[in-house]
Protein backbone atom coordinates (compact mmCIF):
# COMPACT_ATOMS: atom_id res chain seq x y z
CA UNK A 1 0.00 0.00 0.00
CA UNK A 2 1.41 3.39 -0.98
CA UNK A 3 1.94 5.90 1.78
CA UNK A 4 -0.38 8.89 1.52
CA UNK A 5 -0.59 12.12 3.48
CA UNK A 6 -1.37 11.20 7.05
CA UNK A 7 -4.26 13.55 7.76
CA UNK A 8 -6.05 12.56 4.56
CA UNK A 9 -5.56 8.87 5.36
CA UNK A 10 -7.34 9.13 8.71
CA UNK A 11 -10.07 11.45 7.43
CA UNK A 12 -10.73 8.86 4.74
CA UNK A 13 -10.85 6.13 7.42
CA UNK A 14 -13.43 8.20 9.33
CA UNK A 15 -15.63 8.48 6.23
CA UNK A 16 -15.45 4.71 5.78
CA UNK A 17 -16.51 4.25 9.43
CA UNK A 18 -19.37 6.71 8.97
CA UNK A 19 -20.64 4.81 5.92
CA UNK A 20 -20.98 1.63 8.02
CA UNK A 21 -22.94 3.19 10.90
CA UNK A 22 -26.39 3.16 9.30
CA UNK A 23 -28.91 4.61 11.78
CA UNK A 24 -26.25 5.40 14.35
CA UNK A 25 -24.98 8.23 12.14
CA UNK A 26 -28.07 10.24 13.20
CA UNK A 27 -27.40 10.01 16.94
CA UNK A 28 -26.06 12.60 19.39
CA UNK A 29 -23.03 10.40 19.92
CA UNK A 30 -22.10 10.52 16.26
CA UNK A 31 -22.41 14.29 16.29
CA UNK A 32 -19.61 14.22 18.88
CA UNK A 33 -17.59 12.10 16.44
CA UNK A 34 -18.16 14.56 13.60
CA UNK A 35 -17.15 17.55 15.72
CA UNK A 36 -14.01 15.66 16.72
CA UNK A 37 -12.97 14.91 13.12
CA UNK A 38 -13.33 18.63 12.36
CA UNK A 39 -11.03 19.35 15.33
CA UNK A 40 -8.62 16.70 14.05
CA UNK A 41 -8.46 18.43 10.67
CA UNK A 42 -7.70 21.74 12.43
CA UNK A 43 -5.13 20.33 14.87
CA UNK A 44 -3.43 17.54 12.91
CA UNK A 45 -0.85 15.52 14.85
CA UNK A 46 1.62 17.29 17.17
CA UNK A 47 5.16 18.14 16.07
CA UNK A 48 8.42 18.91 17.87
CA UNK A 49 7.72 22.60 17.26
CA UNK A 50 5.14 22.41 20.05
CA UNK A 51 6.55 22.81 23.56
CA UNK A 52 4.71 19.80 25.01
CA UNK A 53 6.12 17.55 22.25
CA UNK A 54 9.59 19.05 21.69
CA UNK A 55 11.43 15.88 22.80
CA UNK A 56 9.15 13.38 21.06
CA UNK A 57 8.97 13.17 17.30
CA UNK A 58 5.86 11.15 16.44
CA UNK A 59 6.63 10.97 12.70
CA UNK A 60 7.80 7.29 12.90
CA UNK A 61 4.14 6.37 13.52
CA UNK A 62 3.23 7.70 10.10
CA UNK A 63 5.57 5.46 8.15
CA UNK A 64 2.63 3.04 8.16
CA UNK A 65 -0.93 3.37 6.94
CA UNK A 66 -2.56 1.92 10.03
CA UNK A 67 -5.95 0.43 9.32
CA UNK A 68 -8.69 0.83 11.95
CA UNK A 69 -9.69 -2.65 13.11
CA UNK A 70 -13.08 -3.71 11.82
CA UNK A 71 -13.61 -6.74 14.04
CA UNK A 72 -11.78 -8.92 16.52
CA UNK A 73 -8.97 -11.16 15.28
CA UNK A 74 -8.81 -14.80 16.31
CA UNK A 75 -7.21 -15.33 19.72
CA UNK A 76 -7.23 -18.66 21.56
CA UNK A 77 -8.13 -19.32 25.18
CA UNK A 78 -4.58 -20.57 25.79
CA UNK A 79 -3.14 -17.28 24.54
CA UNK A 80 -5.46 -15.36 26.86
CA UNK A 81 -4.46 -17.55 29.80
CA UNK A 82 -0.76 -16.80 29.27
CA UNK A 83 -1.43 -13.05 29.40
CA UNK A 84 -3.52 -13.11 32.57
CA UNK A 85 -1.98 -12.32 35.94
CA UNK A 86 -1.41 -15.60 37.74
CA UNK A 87 -3.23 -16.26 41.03
CA UNK A 88 -5.34 -13.13 40.63
CA UNK A 89 -9.07 -13.36 41.25
CA UNK A 90 -10.46 -10.61 39.06
CA UNK A 91 -13.27 -9.40 36.88
CA UNK A 92 -11.76 -9.96 33.44
CA UNK A 93 -12.79 -7.95 30.40
CA UNK A 94 -10.89 -8.62 27.17
CA UNK A 95 -10.46 -6.38 24.12
CA UNK A 96 -8.86 -7.59 20.90
CA UNK A 97 -7.71 -4.79 18.60
CA UNK A 98 -9.89 -2.43 20.59
CA UNK A 99 -13.09 -4.53 20.41
CA UNK A 100 -14.79 -6.33 23.29
CA UNK A 101 -14.54 -10.13 23.30
CA UNK A 102 -17.46 -11.66 25.21
CA UNK A 103 -16.01 -15.11 24.57
CA UNK A 104 -12.89 -14.43 26.63
CA UNK A 105 -14.32 -12.07 29.27
CA UNK A 106 -15.59 -13.23 32.64
CA UNK A 107 -17.20 -11.20 35.40
CA UNK A 108 -17.67 -12.27 39.00
CA UNK A 109 -21.00 -11.63 40.79
CA UNK A 110 -21.20 -7.87 41.25
CA UNK A 111 -22.99 -5.66 43.79
CA UNK A 112 -26.30 -4.13 42.74
CA UNK A 113 -25.91 -1.20 40.41
CA UNK A 114 -22.33 -1.90 39.36
CA UNK A 115 -21.76 -1.85 35.60
CA UNK A 116 -18.66 -3.34 33.98
CA UNK A 117 -19.18 -3.61 30.24
CA UNK A 118 -18.12 -2.48 26.81
CA UNK A 119 -18.68 1.05 25.61
CA UNK A 120 -20.41 -0.29 22.48
CA UNK A 121 -22.93 -2.13 24.64
CA UNK A 122 -23.50 0.91 26.86
CA UNK A 123 -24.01 3.05 23.78
CA UNK A 124 -26.89 0.79 22.68
CA UNK A 125 -28.47 0.18 26.09
CA UNK A 126 -27.92 3.41 28.06
CA UNK A 127 -26.67 6.18 25.76
CA UNK A 128 -27.87 8.85 28.21
CA UNK A 129 -25.54 7.59 30.96
CA UNK A 130 -22.63 7.36 28.54
CA UNK A 131 -23.17 10.84 27.11
CA UNK A 132 -23.30 12.27 30.63
CA UNK A 133 -19.62 11.44 31.12
CA UNK A 134 -18.13 10.99 27.65
CA UNK A 135 -15.78 13.90 26.92
CA UNK A 136 -16.80 15.65 30.14
CA UNK A 137 -13.26 16.28 31.37
CA UNK A 138 -10.79 15.38 28.64
CA UNK A 139 -9.92 18.21 26.28
CA UNK A 140 -9.31 17.65 22.58
CA UNK A 141 -5.93 19.37 22.67
CA UNK A 142 -4.03 17.32 20.10
CA UNK A 143 -4.66 15.17 17.04
CA UNK A 144 -4.44 11.88 18.92
CA UNK A 145 -7.28 12.73 21.31
CA UNK A 146 -9.29 14.14 18.40
CA UNK A 147 -8.78 10.95 16.37
CA UNK A 148 -9.78 8.70 19.27
CA UNK A 149 -12.94 10.75 19.85
CA UNK A 150 -13.83 10.81 16.17
CA UNK A 151 -13.39 7.08 15.57
CA UNK A 152 -14.38 5.63 18.94
CA UNK A 153 -16.33 2.39 18.68
CA UNK A 154 -15.55 0.46 21.86
CA UNK A 155 -13.77 0.48 25.19
CA UNK A 156 -14.39 -0.18 28.87
CA UNK A 157 -17.08 1.40 31.02
CA UNK A 158 -16.88 0.86 34.78
CA UNK A 159 -19.69 2.43 36.79
CA UNK A 160 -19.62 2.05 40.58
CA UNK A 161 -22.59 3.63 42.41
CA UNK A 162 -22.43 5.44 45.75
CA UNK A 163 -21.37 3.46 48.85
CA UNK A 164 -20.26 0.44 46.79
CA UNK A 165 -17.00 -1.49 47.02
CA UNK A 166 -15.83 -3.87 44.31
CA UNK A 167 -13.76 -6.35 46.28
CA UNK A 168 -11.89 -7.92 43.36
CA UNK A 169 -9.97 -5.82 40.83
CA UNK A 170 -11.11 -5.31 37.26
CA UNK A 171 -8.53 -6.45 34.73
CA UNK A 172 -8.89 -4.92 31.27
CA UNK A 173 -6.78 -7.05 28.95
CA UNK A 174 -5.98 -5.25 25.68
CA UNK A 175 -4.48 -7.41 22.93
CA UNK A 176 -3.06 -6.35 19.58
CA UNK A 177 -3.42 -9.23 17.11
CA UNK A 178 -3.20 -9.67 13.37
CA UNK A 179 -1.53 -11.35 10.44
CA UNK A 180 1.76 -10.61 8.69
CA UNK A 181 1.67 -7.33 6.79
CA UNK A 182 -1.39 -6.11 8.71
CA UNK A 183 -0.92 -2.80 10.55
CA UNK A 184 -3.78 -2.35 13.00
CA UNK A 185 -4.99 0.84 14.68
CA UNK A 186 -6.78 0.21 18.01
CA UNK A 187 -8.56 3.08 19.77
CA UNK A 188 -10.10 2.08 23.11
CA UNK A 189 -12.09 4.72 24.96
CA UNK A 190 -12.41 4.00 28.69
CA UNK A 191 -14.73 5.66 31.20
CA UNK A 192 -14.48 4.99 34.94
CA UNK A 193 -17.11 6.50 37.25
CA UNK A 194 -16.61 6.05 40.99
CA UNK A 195 -19.57 7.22 43.09
CA UNK A 196 -19.44 8.67 46.60
CA UNK A 197 -17.68 6.45 49.17
CA UNK A 198 -16.97 3.82 46.48
CA UNK A 199 -13.86 1.71 45.99
CA UNK A 200 -12.54 0.25 42.71
CA UNK A 201 -9.22 -1.02 41.35
CA UNK A 202 -8.57 -1.21 37.60
CA UNK A 203 -5.67 -3.10 36.01
CA UNK A 204 -5.13 -2.19 32.35
CA UNK A 205 -2.64 -4.41 30.50
CA UNK A 206 -1.48 -4.10 26.89
CA UNK A 207 0.09 -6.96 24.92
CA UNK A 208 0.94 -7.95 21.35
CA UNK A 209 0.32 -11.32 19.76
CA UNK A 210 1.96 -10.18 16.54
CA UNK A 211 5.43 -8.95 15.61
CA UNK A 212 3.99 -6.39 13.20
CA UNK A 213 3.91 -2.69 14.12
CA UNK A 214 0.62 -1.73 15.73
CA UNK A 215 -0.78 1.61 16.88
CA UNK A 216 -2.68 1.79 20.17
CA UNK A 217 -4.34 5.19 20.73
CA UNK A 218 -6.10 5.22 24.13
CA UNK A 219 -8.17 7.81 26.00
CA UNK A 220 -9.36 7.19 29.57
CA UNK A 221 -11.63 9.46 31.64
CA UNK A 222 -12.05 9.00 35.41
CA UNK A 223 -14.61 10.67 37.64
CA UNK A 224 -13.67 10.17 41.31
CA UNK A 225 -16.55 11.39 43.47
CA UNK A 226 -16.55 12.43 47.11
CA UNK A 227 -14.55 10.07 49.39
CA UNK A 228 -14.06 7.56 46.57
CA UNK A 229 -10.95 5.39 46.28
CA UNK A 230 -9.65 4.61 42.80
CA UNK A 231 -6.51 2.69 41.91
CA UNK A 232 -5.41 2.48 38.27
CA UNK A 233 -2.62 0.15 37.14
CA UNK A 234 -1.43 0.50 33.50
CA UNK A 235 1.07 -2.11 32.33
CA UNK A 236 2.26 -1.68 28.74
CA UNK A 237 4.18 -4.65 27.31
CA UNK A 238 3.53 -4.55 23.57
CA UNK A 239 6.14 -5.60 21.00
CA UNK A 240 9.17 -3.40 20.37
CA UNK A 241 7.93 -2.28 16.94
CA UNK A 242 4.59 -0.97 18.22
CA UNK A 243 3.40 2.58 18.94
CA UNK A 244 1.35 3.54 21.99
CA UNK A 245 -0.22 6.92 22.79
CA UNK A 246 -2.45 7.37 25.84
CA UNK A 247 -4.29 10.22 27.53
CA UNK A 248 -5.77 9.74 31.01
CA UNK A 249 -7.82 12.57 32.54
CA UNK A 250 -8.95 12.38 36.18
CA UNK A 251 -11.36 14.67 38.04
CA UNK A 252 -11.24 14.34 41.86
CA UNK A 253 -13.87 15.52 44.30
CA UNK A 254 -13.75 16.20 48.07
CA UNK A 255 -11.91 13.57 50.10
CA UNK A 256 -11.18 11.31 47.12
CA UNK A 257 -8.04 9.22 46.80
CA UNK A 258 -6.58 8.41 43.37
CA UNK A 259 -3.47 6.30 42.86
CA UNK A 260 -1.91 5.52 39.50
CA UNK A 261 0.83 3.02 38.64
CA UNK A 262 2.09 3.47 35.10
CA UNK A 263 4.54 0.75 34.00
CA UNK A 264 6.13 0.71 30.55
CA UNK A 265 8.21 -2.18 29.23
CA UNK A 266 7.30 -2.41 25.53
CA UNK A 267 6.79 -0.23 22.49
CA UNK A 268 9.04 1.49 20.00
CA UNK A 269 7.54 4.91 20.69
CA UNK A 270 5.31 5.48 23.73
CA UNK A 271 3.67 8.67 24.95
CA UNK A 272 1.70 8.66 28.23
CA UNK A 273 -0.23 11.78 29.31
CA UNK A 274 -1.75 11.66 32.80
CA UNK A 275 -3.60 14.65 34.26
CA UNK A 276 -5.53 14.90 37.49
CA UNK A 277 -7.48 17.87 38.86
CA UNK A 278 -7.84 18.10 42.65
CA UNK A 279 -11.04 20.11 42.51
CA UNK A 280 -12.05 20.18 46.18
CA UNK A 281 -10.51 19.88 49.65
CA UNK A 282 -8.80 16.97 51.46
CA UNK A 283 -7.90 15.12 48.27
CA UNK A 284 -4.97 12.71 47.79
CA UNK A 285 -3.33 11.99 44.44
CA UNK A 286 -0.46 9.50 44.06
CA UNK A 287 1.29 9.04 40.71
CA UNK A 288 3.89 6.29 40.41
CA UNK A 289 5.69 5.26 37.24
CA UNK A 290 8.36 2.83 36.10
CA UNK A 291 9.91 2.42 32.65
CA UNK A 292 12.58 -0.12 31.71
CA UNK A 293 13.85 0.46 28.19
CA UNK A 294 16.25 -1.20 25.76
CA UNK A 295 17.47 -0.98 22.15
CA UNK A 296 16.12 2.26 20.62
CA UNK A 297 12.86 2.52 22.61
CA UNK A 298 11.52 6.02 23.22
CA UNK A 299 9.11 6.65 26.12
CA UNK A 300 7.68 10.04 27.06
CA UNK A 301 5.74 10.48 30.33
CA UNK A 302 3.89 13.78 30.72
CA UNK A 303 1.95 14.39 33.95
CA UNK A 304 -0.03 17.29 35.36
CA UNK A 305 -1.31 17.54 38.93
CA UNK A 306 -3.63 20.53 39.21
CA UNK A 307 -4.13 21.65 42.83
CA UNK A 308 -7.27 23.76 42.42
CA UNK A 309 -8.45 23.84 46.07
CA UNK A 310 -6.79 23.94 49.54
CA UNK A 311 -5.69 21.20 51.94
CA UNK A 312 -4.71 18.56 49.40
CA UNK A 313 -1.74 16.22 49.06
CA UNK A 314 -0.01 14.87 45.96
CA UNK A 315 2.94 12.53 45.73
CA UNK A 316 4.64 11.66 42.44
CA UNK A 317 7.56 9.29 41.87
CA UNK A 318 8.69 8.08 38.44
CA UNK A 319 11.75 5.87 37.94
CA UNK A 320 13.50 4.70 34.81
CA UNK A 321 16.15 2.16 33.79
CA UNK A 322 17.62 2.57 30.31
CA UNK A 323 19.82 0.30 28.20
CA UNK A 324 21.09 0.41 24.62
CA UNK A 325 20.24 3.58 22.69
CA UNK A 326 16.91 4.08 24.44
CA UNK A 327 15.57 7.48 25.41
CA UNK A 328 13.20 8.58 28.14
CA UNK A 329 11.38 11.87 28.56
CA UNK A 330 9.77 12.94 31.83
CA UNK A 331 7.83 16.18 32.10
CA UNK A 332 5.88 16.44 35.34
CA UNK A 333 4.09 19.64 36.27
CA UNK A 334 2.55 20.44 39.65
CA UNK A 335 0.25 23.45 39.35
CA UNK A 336 -0.87 25.14 42.59
CA UNK A 337 -3.62 27.70 42.09
CA UNK A 338 -4.02 30.86 44.15
CA UNK A 339 -6.80 29.44 46.33
CA UNK A 340 -4.99 26.13 46.99
CA UNK A 341 -3.48 27.06 50.36
CA UNK A 342 -2.10 24.33 52.65
CA UNK A 343 -1.04 22.27 49.62
CA UNK A 344 1.55 19.53 50.08
CA UNK A 345 3.12 18.34 46.82
CA UNK A 346 6.13 16.09 46.31
CA UNK A 347 7.60 15.14 42.95
CA UNK A 348 10.66 13.11 41.98
CA UNK A 349 12.10 11.51 38.84
CA UNK A 350 15.08 9.13 39.16
CA UNK A 351 16.90 7.37 36.35
CA UNK A 352 19.66 4.79 35.94
CA UNK A 353 21.57 4.60 32.67
CA UNK A 354 23.09 1.19 31.88
CA UNK A 355 24.81 2.29 28.67
CA UNK A 356 26.64 5.35 27.36
CA UNK A 357 24.19 5.71 24.48
CA UNK A 358 21.01 5.89 26.61
CA UNK A 359 19.62 9.40 27.26
CA UNK A 360 17.08 11.06 29.55
CA UNK A 361 15.37 14.44 29.23
CA UNK A 362 13.76 15.21 32.58
CA UNK A 363 11.86 18.34 33.51
CA UNK A 364 10.02 18.34 36.85
CA UNK A 365 8.08 21.60 37.22
CA UNK A 366 6.35 23.55 39.97
CA UNK A 367 4.03 26.47 39.23
CA UNK A 368 2.88 27.91 42.55
CA UNK A 369 0.47 30.82 42.95
CA UNK A 370 -0.38 30.22 46.64
CA UNK A 371 1.87 31.30 49.51
CA UNK A 372 1.12 28.74 52.26
CA UNK A 373 2.35 25.52 50.65
CA UNK A 374 4.97 22.81 51.03
CA UNK A 375 6.23 21.63 47.64
CA UNK A 376 9.41 19.88 46.54
CA UNK A 377 10.65 18.45 43.28
CA UNK A 378 13.83 16.94 41.91
CA UNK A 379 15.42 14.69 39.31
CA UNK A 380 18.50 12.45 39.16
CA UNK A 381 20.28 10.64 36.35
CA UNK A 382 23.14 8.27 37.15
CA UNK A 383 24.65 4.80 36.88
CA UNK A 384 24.53 1.74 39.08
CA UNK A 385 26.72 1.90 42.15
CA UNK A 386 29.75 -0.22 41.17
CA UNK A 387 30.71 -0.72 44.83
CA UNK A 388 27.34 -2.38 45.43
CA UNK A 389 27.86 -4.55 42.35
CA UNK A 390 31.31 -5.54 43.64
CA UNK A 391 29.88 -6.35 47.09
CA UNK A 392 27.25 -8.71 45.64
CA UNK A 393 29.81 -10.36 43.37
CA UNK A 394 32.07 -10.92 46.36
CA UNK A 395 29.18 -12.94 47.85
CA UNK A 396 29.24 -15.35 44.90
CA UNK A 397 26.60 -13.66 42.71
CA UNK A 398 27.48 -13.31 39.03
CA UNK A 399 27.61 -9.82 37.53
CA UNK A 400 24.36 -10.02 35.55
CA UNK A 401 22.34 -11.18 38.56
CA UNK A 402 24.07 -8.64 40.81
CA UNK A 403 22.99 -5.82 38.53
CA UNK A 404 19.50 -7.28 38.25
CA UNK A 405 19.15 -7.39 42.05
CA UNK A 406 20.19 -3.75 42.39
CA UNK A 407 17.81 -2.60 39.65
CA UNK A 408 14.90 -4.49 41.19
CA UNK A 409 15.71 -2.84 44.53
CA UNK A 410 15.75 0.54 42.76
CA UNK A 411 12.31 -0.15 41.29
CA UNK A 412 10.84 -1.48 44.52
CA UNK A 413 9.83 1.98 45.79
CA UNK A 414 7.23 2.10 43.05
CA UNK A 415 5.57 -1.16 44.06
CA UNK A 416 5.91 -1.33 47.84
CA UNK A 417 2.46 0.16 48.49
CA UNK A 418 0.64 -2.28 46.15
CA UNK A 419 -1.74 -4.38 48.24
CA UNK A 420 -2.48 -6.97 45.53
CA UNK A 421 0.26 -9.53 46.16
CA UNK A 422 -0.29 -11.48 42.94
CA UNK A 423 0.03 -8.26 40.93
CA UNK A 424 3.18 -7.26 42.79
CA UNK A 425 4.72 -10.67 42.08
CA UNK A 426 3.66 -10.41 38.43
CA UNK A 427 5.41 -7.05 38.08
CA UNK A 428 8.57 -8.32 39.76
CA UNK A 429 8.66 -11.25 37.34
CA UNK A 430 8.22 -8.88 34.39
CA UNK A 431 11.13 -6.75 35.60
CA UNK A 432 13.33 -9.84 35.91
CA UNK A 433 12.42 -10.98 32.39
CA UNK A 434 13.00 -7.52 30.93
CA UNK A 435 16.43 -7.23 32.54
CA UNK A 436 17.55 -10.72 31.56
Amino acid sequence: MDKIYTKDWYVSAFKQLESRLNGESKTDFHRIRKNAIDRFIDLDFPTIKQEEWKYTNVSPIFKYNFQPAGSSAEVTADEIEKLKIKNLTENLIVFINGFYSAEHSKLLPLPDGVRIESLASMLKEEPELLLKYFGKYVKIDNGFVALNTAMVQDGTVVYVPDNCIIEEPVQVLNIAAGTKGEYVLSQPRNIIIAGKNSHVRIIETYHSLTEEPGFMNVVTEIDASENSYVELFRIQNENLSSFHVSKTQVEQERGSNFTSYNVTFGGSLVRNDLNTVLDNVNINANLFGLYILEDSQHVDNHTLIDHAKPNCLSNELYKGVLKGKSRAVFNGKVFVRKDAQKTNAYQSNKNILLSKEATVDTKPQLEIFADDVRCTHGATVGQLDEESVFYLRSRGIDEQNARSILIRAFANDIFEEIKIESLKEHLNNMIFEKLN
